[in-house]
């Protein structure tokens, strides 16, 4: 019973029982060809004592024996058999009362161990299955009903499980399924019929036990692994792992891993080996190599039952192991020397192509090549590129080379791998090569020593003056001598000229150092050297000169107009002056200003005191009164120059009456301006009769358009084309029928003709003789919402209204009474057989043509 402080005796001496409650045979040879009974005395840790009585049978298949056991307590039974169903079950009877003559022990409830219910799953029945009798000991003396309660009895899973309730045998009704549900703790009760309690429940634990009806499966179908080249044996590759649902406590879903096969068997069938219970890939062999071999595909399989495949249930899965690139392999250049030319004065320019050989993954910085210059170029010219695609080395000008200095380079370049090489791989005698350049000589243009040229010169030169020689000089001078020839490239102002010989500079014009060409003092010219070499080469040079100031350009007066006051008060300052020149220092200010002596009145009314050096105040003199007007006022300004240049300026100054502050008011400034009071007048006249046209012109504007919206048509409404039908049925007949009454063929206003018109013959197409059809008044304008009624009435009322044209009948045009004298037109026929000549129908032009043809046609036809 798996208590091992219970301690049984046995009445046979034949069978006993362990303290796990497994009975077993003392003696070899005991028989149970017939059932064997006996009495077992079960002892608890209290000196409590229970008795029962146990029957052996055979079974007919030992491997398909369950347990079933009936435990009879004073307040309940539990009943458990072993066997099949259709054998008598082995009961395990539990009297309900002590030992006798035990010096009055009592049987104590609940000191018993119920064991838990093993059911196989996936069981094939019949269903329902027994698997426990439970019964009490009141049984005798009273009717009970038992039931059970729980998940899988009343407890989603329902029914799993069920009791009868008069015998108090317990089935399963299913296959149970260990994966879904591995057990079940059920509650068993037992009632009268008036459902009171007759015992207190008893825990049922059932357990399913699990059989091996679960494949392991992986959890991809594929897995990637990776291990570099060259690994030792025991190198870890990678993991695969299966899940078993089946119960992993036991061999149903103990895994194992073996490998199935290899692919490709290279160097060796078995390069690799996996551990069996964890599933972990190493190498087993060296050999690994990725330029021979770069992927593995390995079948692994998994098997249940610790790997036996007899029994065990087995799955696969795929490894696909990438053996990964390692820098075994060092660039090898494919030749030992390599040449190339390069044009001298030329950067940017690929001379020479390196070709490489690496045996590793391409792309890779095992693969990828770094060149390296050791040697022949101390100076920097070249330099060596990676080809990112090719893996080539481009060899590239980097510093212009030149012909006269160097006519060939001797380099030694060395390659290598942008990753370091494995341990223990050395570098390729073929990883250095010579590479020769040489350097091609061009016709390289001239040049000027010295570009920019800085020259000095005043301004003022006279034309015609020379300045300096702006020569070149030919870099090729291995060469033949060649002639170097002068042309004048930009000269902005066209001052300049050059000897197209000797490259020297001559004047053509005055120097001016106030011109817009000269900026900061500096003019600036360029000019083109070139040689005769072929192709011819040319090279410019800036010629700059700075030209110094002299003393050509006499001051002006600033400002040259400006106002003030007709009577000088303590408000009132004067005009401050000024003078600009072009010139600069020390040939500008600071200024003299001076009042010329003529006429008198200058400085009669007028006077000039100095501020600073380059500044004076014009003012009246005291107690002078001018009238208000407009008064030029000369003035001498003076420069500082050696010598000094004089100009004779005029400022105009308005004189008005002014304001206590000594601005000049509105009256006044129009009086300086030299207007009279008759002006003004006039002025203002003329402003009036301009805004009076105006007004008068915008109100002929108004009306016009007025009028132009409220008058009427000038034409006819029956000769207005719009939204008319126009009317066609007054025809002429000509020249020759002028005379015709137009009143016929007009609908008469009357009926009284057609009334008083007998009966008999009429015309069908005149307007009906009935009373004409009252339209409902509708309004001038119609809203816009009522447009679609108003159009439906008028169709629903011209369709109803009989008097409305067009008429439905047919018109008769004339009437010309009943019968003919002319009898029938049926007997005239088309025949030209007669004497009548046609050949006139000729003459009548083209439209005749067809009937000329036709009836013309003479002895032809």
């Amino acid at each position: 019973m798996g208590n091992e402080a219970v301690v049984f005796q046995s009445s046979d001496p034949v069978f006993s029982v362990r303290t796990d409650g497994s009975v077993y045979a003392r003696e070899e040879g005991a028989s149970l060809d017939e059932p064997v009974r006996f009495k077992l005395t079960a002892s608890g840790p209290h000196t409590h004592a229970w008795e029962a009585v146990v029957q052996l049978s055979l079974t007919s298949s030992p491997s398909a024996q369950q347990n079933e056991d009936e435990v009879t307590e004073k307040g309940r039974k539990v009943t458990e058999r072993k066997g099949k169903m259709d054998a008598p079950p082995p009961v395990i009877l539990f009297s309900g009362s002590g030992l006798n003559g035990t010096k009055g022990l009592r049987r104590q409830k609940r000191d018993w161990v119920i064991p838990p219910i093993n059911v196989a799953e996936n069981s094939r029945g019949p269903f329902p299955q027994m698997l426990v009798s439970i019964r009490s000991d009141q049984d005798q003396d009273i009717s009970i009903r038992y039931s059970i309660t729980g998940v899988g009895a009343d407890q989603p899973p329902n029914e799993v499980f069920s009791i009868d309730p008069e015998i108090g045998k317990m089935f399963v009704t299913k296959p149970l399924d260990r994966e879904h549900r591995s057990s079940y703790h059920l509650r068993a009760h037992a009632v009268d019929m008036n459902g009171n309690q007759v015992e207190n429940p008893i825990d049922l634990y059932i357990f399913v036990i699990d059989m091996n009806d679960n494949r392991p499966e992986f959890k991809n179908q594929v897995y990637n692994g990776s291990v570099d080249e060259g690994s030792r044996p025991g190198t870890y590759v990678m993991h695969l792992s299966a899940f078993d649902a089946d119960d992993n406590t036991t061999a149903n879903g103990m895994v194992r891993y073996r490998i199935l096969s290899q692919t490709p068997h290279s160097p060796i069938p078995n390069m690799f080996t996996i551990n069996s219970e964890t599933g972990d890939i190493v190498t087993v062999a060296p050999g690994l190599d990725r330029e021979k071999v770069s992927q593995y595909t390995i079948i692994v399989q998994a098997t249940d039952m610790e790997g036996n495949l007899n029994f065990g249930l087995s799955n696969t899965a795929t490894a696909i192991i990438t053996v990964t690139d390692i820098n075994d392999n060092p660039p090898m250049l494919t030749s030992r020397t390599f040449s190339g030319e390069v044009p001298e004065n030329r950067v940017d320019l690929v001379v020479a192509n390196l070709t490489v050989i690496d045996a590793d993954q391409p792309h890779s910085p095992n693969w990828n090549a770094i060149y390296r210059i050791i040697s022949g170029d101390p100076s920097g010219h070249f330099t060596i590129r990676t080809d990112p695609i090719s893996n080539d080395g481009m060899v590239t000008v980097v510093k212009p080379v030149d012909f006269e200095m160097n006519r060939a380079f001797m380099l030694t370049v060395v390659v290598s791998n942008q990753a370091h090489l494995a341990s223990g791989i050395q570098s390729s005698l073929q990883s250095t090569a010579g590479v020769t350049i040489s350097v091609q000589d061009v016709n390289e243009p001239p040049y000027f020593p010295t570009n920019p040229k800085h020259i000095r010169f005043e301004e003022g030169v006279p034309a015609g003056t020379s300045l300096t020689t702006f020569s070149a000089s030919d870099p090729d001078r291995l060469q033949m001598q060649q002639i170097i020839r002068y042309l004048k490239l930009n000269d902005p102002a066209d001052w300049l000229s050059i000897n197209g010989t000797n490259g020297q500079i001559i004047t053509t014009a005055i120097l001016d150092r106030e011109s817009v060409y000269v900026k900061n003092n500096v003019y600036e010219a360029t000019f083109l050297a070139i040689d005769n070499g072929s192709p011819e080469a040319s090279g410019t040079g800036t010629l700059q000169i700075s030209l110094i100031d002299i003393n050509d350009n006499p001051p002006a007066l600033v400002p040259r107009e400006s106002q003030i006051c007709e009577r000088m008060n303590k408000n009132v300052n004067g005009v401050n002056i000024t003078a600009a020149d072009a010139d600069t220092d020390p040939n500008a200010g600071p200024f003299v200003f001076e009042l010329p002596n003529y006429p008198t009145s200058i400085r009669r009314n007028w006077t000039i005191s100095r501020i600073s050096g380059d500044y004076a105040r014009l003012s009246l003199r005291y107690q002078v009164y001018l009238e208000p007007g407009m008064y030029e006022v000369p003035i001498v300004v003076s420069d500082s120059g050696n010598p000094p240049l004089s100009n004779r300026s005029v400022i105009k100054v308005k004189v008005c009456p002014c304001d206590e502050h000594g601005d000049c008011t509105t009256l006044g400034a129009v009086a300086a301006a030299g207007l009279g009071t008759g002006a003004i007048i006039s002025i203002l006249i003329c402003i009036i009769i301009l805004l009076c046209m105006v007004l008068l012109f915008v109100v002929w504007i108004k009306r016009r358009e007025k009028e132009r919206q409220t008058k009427q048509l000038l034409i006819d409404p029956e000769d207005d084309v719009r939204d008319n039908i126009l009317k066609y049925d007054e025809e002429g007949g000509g020249e020759e029928d002028q005379d015709y009454d137009l009143s016929q063929l007009q609908q008469p206003d009357s009926l009284d003709h057609i009334i008083s018109k007998p009966p008999g013959v009429r015309r069908v197409d005149e307007r009906p003789i009935i009373p004409e059809s009252q339209y409902p008044i509708r309004p001038v304008v119609p809203h816009p919402g009522d447009i679609g009624d108003f159009i439906h009435e008028g169709l629903r009322a011209a369709d109803n209204d009989p008097t409305a044209p067009p008429y439905d009948s047919l018109l008769v045009f004339d009437y010309e009474g009943s019968g003919s004298t002319a009898g029938s037109v049926s007997s005239l026929n088309s025949s030209s057989t007669g004497d009548q000549d046609y050949d006139y129908l000729n003459d009548w032009g083209p439209r005749f043509k067809k009937l000329a043809d036709m009836y013309g046609g003479g002895a032809d036809d």
